[in-house]
C-alpha cells in the first residue's frame, strides 16, 4: 500500500530524492574541492600551514556551492537567474 502511494508522489514533493541528491552533491563537491585545494597547495605553497589552509578553503568552497544548489532544489526555484519581461529594456515606442 505504501509503495503504491509513493509511486504517485510528484518529483517536486519527493523529499527522499532531494535529500539523496543533496548528500551526494555535497560529498562530491567537498571531496573534489579538497583535492583541488591540496593540489594547489602543493604547487604554490611551501609551509604546511598554508597548504592546510588551501585544503580548508577548497573544502569550504565545495560545501558552500553544494549548500546553495541544494537550497535551490528545496525551494523549487531554478539556480540560474532568468530575465523577466519587466527586466527588459523599453522599446522605442514605449520610451516616446
Amino acid at each position: 500500500m505504501a509503495d503504491e502511494n509513493k509511486a504517485h508522489i510528484p518529483a517536486r514533493y519527493d523529499l527522499d530524492a532531494k535529500w539523496d541528491a543533496c548528500l551526494d552533491l555535497g560529498l562530491r563537491r567537498f571531496v573534489y574541492s579538497s583535492f583541488a585545494g591540496a593540489f594547489t597547495g602543493l604547487l604554490l605553497f611551501r609551509s604546511p600551514v598554508t597548504r592546510w589552509a588551501s585544503v580548508a578553503f577548497g573544502a569550504g568552497v565545495g560545501i558552500g556551492s553544494a549548500y546553495s544548489e541544494c537550497s535551490h532544489k528545496f525551494d523549487g526555484s531554478s539556480p540560474k537567474l532568468t530575465p523577466t519581461l519587466s527586466d527588459s529594456p523599453p522599446s522605442k515606442a514605449e520610451a516616446e
